[in-house]
């Protein structure tokens, strides 16, 4: 199955920097990102750092972004539980909060930033459209793949009114596994050590509520955001 979005009009509400001059309907796939002086418009280019001039996802450089997007983790270690996944799942699964197609939940995506990101601050529409791009000129028979980038991010409406206005700690960054001990690979885990669950004899062990054979799947159910 393949999407096709043609002679979108972004307007203004695009920098002139991710747009062709020659060609307004061209998406620019520099993500905002520093690009190789002698780059083709038409070719791709992975870029070595990030936004900000820092290598990708690294959580620990100081940069504009650095103490949000740590204090982003702090707030989403402390309040993501067990508890509380079980909830939002309960309550989204009903699936009672809107009917759309795919390209107008993508347009809502013009509204979020995603506050946990260290390498950007565009709005996600952008992050959908760059990726799905990307994807397609590297793997141009992938049509799956294409829409699989296009749409990977649509659950960040969560973050807007009309479906609940959840916390930024509640929806975006990093997954982790709820039930069980926390790892200490996980981004920022220092924070951790303030969830209430981390006092629970039942998931403050290895595998926690877990049958090891399964962990996989059944870890799927409650993964923190």
């Amino acid at each position: 199955m393949t999407i096709l979005v043609e002679h979108v009009d972004f307007g203004s509400q695009f920098d002139d920097k991710n747009v062709h001059s020659e060609d307004i309907n061209e998406l620019v796939l520099d993500g905002g990102f520093p690009q190789p002086k002698n780059a083709s418009q038409n070719t791709f280019f992975a870029p070595e750092i990030n936004a900000f001039g820092h290598s990708f996802r690294n959580y620990d450089e100081e940069s504009e972004r650095q103490k949000g997007v740590e204090e982003f983790y702090r707030l989403q270690h402390i309040n993501q539980t067990y508890d509380f996944v079980k909830k939002m799942r309960e309550e989204y699964k009903k699936l009672d909060k809107a009917e759309m197609s795919i390209w107008e939940c993508c347009e809502l995506l013009n509204e979020v930033v995603d506050e946990s990101d260290p390498d950007l601050d565009e709005p996600q529409i952008q992050h959908l459209l760059q990726s799905a791009e990307a994807i397609r000129k590297d793997y141009p028979n992938e049509d799956w793949l294409h829409l699989t980038a296009l749409i990977h991010d649509l659950g960040k409406i969560l973050l807007l009114p009309k479906f609940g206005e959840l916390p930024q700690w509640a929806v975006v960054g990093d997954t982790f596994p709820l039930g069980c001990a926390f790892d200490e690979s996980n981004v920022h885990h220092k924070y951790s050590k303030e969830n209430p669950d981390i006092k629970s004899p039942a998931y403050n062990t290895k595998n926690g509520i877990y049958n090891e054979r399964m962990w996989t799947r059944q870890c799927d159910d409650v993964m923190g955001t």
